[in-house]
């Protein structure tokens, strides 16, 4: 279940880290908290454009961390909101959560998909 706070993080402007970790180490991409759609199941789907080594990297280990935040959203300390999710990713090129995604973006060439195991407000 995405907690209503994550939520109301996504329709905010930020910046969403995305670390995965392959053969030749850690890799690390940016994309935007207004670019996550969340499917029906929950997961976090994410256009991809180019994420060439993070496709490579999720094939070698699809364990991945996210972080995202919002300078507008009320935390837990004062304004500024932000959480970490642990997850399980996937990169899909057809089917439902594929043409979701191409729907609003017509640029991706295949959609993030992340199943998350835990997602913890961490501000």
């Amino acid at each position: 279940m995405i907690p209503e706070k994550l939520q109301e993080i996504l329709k905010q402007d930020g910046i969403v880290a995305i670390a995965t970790l392959g053969e030749d180490g850690p890799h690390m991409v940016n994309t935007w908290n207004s670019y996550i759609r969340i499917s029906p199941e929950g997961r976090l789907l994410i256009p991809a454009g180019y994420m060439h080594r993070t496709e490579a990297n999720i094939a070698f280990n699809p364990e991945v961390l996210v972080t995202l935040g919002s300078s507008k959203v009320q935390g837990l300390h004062g304004p500024g909101a932000g959480f970490l999710i642990k997850g399980k990713a996937a990169f899909v090129t057809s089917g439902p959560d594929f043409d979701t995604l191409k729907a609003k973006f017509d640029w991706l060439r295949a959609t993030l998909a992340i199943t998350p195991d835990s997602i913890t407000q961490t501000w």
